[in-house]
């Protein structure tokens, strides 16, 4: 369906000359669908041209406005189609059981048909109390699914329904497009970091909703870190598919917490929305030659052998020193992170950090000379972990020796003052 704004020379009756039909069918007519006379003596009416004219380019003598008998001049012009939005309201009331409610689809995935499909729709269906059955979308499949999934119950509550569908289309197109969202404009990062550094949450629900107050600010044309939590809430909770993309071979999932802080944090928002965590996969582009995706926790499994347990690479950090071993608690902080918003760790890999990183002899008198500080915070994540249930089943022996270990560095601590 498309519209076409008609400028008047003169006011006030509108007739349509719609061009004769073929044969012997009867001419196609226009709907008048809104008549403006604030700026009389011009008038503006908003119009409909039958399906049949749709997306066709037509004059302004293809139109002719009468009035008193007497034609007046006519300018025509095309709306955009993005300025069209069409919010269907359907009676669902128990009234309308049986054939009223079927005749009523039928008509409503009709019109669905007769209206260019650059034209967003939304359905509200009312009974004892309206409901958005669907939200404005180019989607058609979904909205006839929406249309289908209609029952008839209830008391009727049309004004409400009407309000409802007011509100529906009140800027609801650019709300419904918004798929762009990040943090504040002159701020960065998700929040999550600081979140986990403060160990001030209890559970996902907590990480997702400060995700949510960092990154609700849509971005986009038109929009420049406008607040949008609402459609960042609507858009995440229809994501079924969480995917990072990593397109260097000199960093890894777990050697910097924004992987945690945007993938996993996406993560915890759906799961925390919906009920139910998303697949969730890392893509590797650092070959463009042989790109491939892997499950999250397919990466997670790799990059723990291939990198944080190690023997060589824990012995290069080892050579770094002090530095060296600020790396190895940075990259516990980061698989405690992906844990937290995104269940990625097995009781296996914090067995091994703990009896490599902190109980291994070697390991342990290097920590303390080089970096106490750094022994400490590792014993200090695991020990959380398992208090918090990631760490399901501990071995009691490496728990154990992990909370010695803990307090001997504390202790060395103390006595030199730091």
């Amino acid at each position: 369906m498309r519209r076409f704004v008609l400028l008047l020379a003169t006011a006030i009756v509108l007739a349509s000359s719609p061009p004769v039909a073929a044969g012997n069918q009867p001419p196609e007519e226009l709907q008048v669908i809104e008549v403006e006379t604030s700026a009389s003596p011009k008038v503006t009416a908003t119009v409909s041209v039958p399906p049949s004219l749709a997306g066709k380019d037509l004059p302004s003598d293809a139109f002719s406005v009468l009035e008193g008998g007497i034609s007046r001049p006519t300018t025509a012009t095309r709306l955009p189609g993005d300025e069209l939005e069409v919010v269907l309201v359907l009676d669902t009331s128990g009234s309308m059981r049986g054939a009223p409610m079927a005749a009523a689809k039928d008509s409503a995935t009709a019109f669905l048909n007769t209206v260019a499909s650059t034209t967003p729709i939304g359905v509200v269906g009312f009974g004892a109390q309206p409901v958005v059955a669907s939200p404005v979308t180019l989607d058609r499949p979904a909205l006839a699914a929406a249309i289908a999934g209609l029952e008839a119950r209830g008391e009727t509550a049309l004004y409400d329904a009407l309000a409802l569908a007011a509100e529906l289309g009140d800027g609801a197109w650019r709300r419904a497009t918004m798929r762009v969202f990040g943090s504040k404009p002159g701020t960065y990062g998700a929040g999550l970091a600081q979140l986990v550094d403060a160990r001030d949450w209890r559970d996902r629900g907590d990480i997702a909703a400060v995700y949510e107050a960092w990154g609700g600010y849509a971005y986009g044309r038109g929009l420049a870190g406008e607040a949008a939590r609402d459609a960042m809430r609507d858009c995440h909770g229809r994501i079924e598919a969480a995917v990072k993309n990593v397109d260097s071979a000199e960093h890894d999932i777990l050697d910097s917490d924004d992987y945690f802080q945007y993938h996993g944090g996406m993560i915890a928002a759906v799961q925390a929305l919906t009920g139910r965590a998303p697949a969730a996969y890392v893509g590797s582009s650092a070959d463009p030659s042989r790109v491939r995706a892997r499950t999250l926790d397919e990466e997670a499994r790799r990059v723990f052998r291939a990198r944080v347990s190690n023997p060589r690479w824990i012995a290069s950090m080892v050579r770094h020193g002090y530095k060296g071993a600020a790396e190895l608690a940075a990259t516990v902080d980061y698989l405690f992170g992906y844990d937290a918003t995104a269940g990625v760790a097995e009781d296996w890999m914090y067995e091994q950090v703990a009896r490599r990183y902190l109980l291994d002899a070697d390991m342990a008198e290097f920590l303390g000379r080089s970096n106490p500080w750094a022994g400490r915070a590792i014993a200090e994540r695991l020990l959380e972990a398992a208090q918090r249930g990631l760490w399901e089943s501990p071995d009691e022996e490496v728990l154990s020796g992990l909370r010695e270990r803990f307090l001997a560095l504390e202790g060395e601590l103390e006595e030199a003052g730091a």
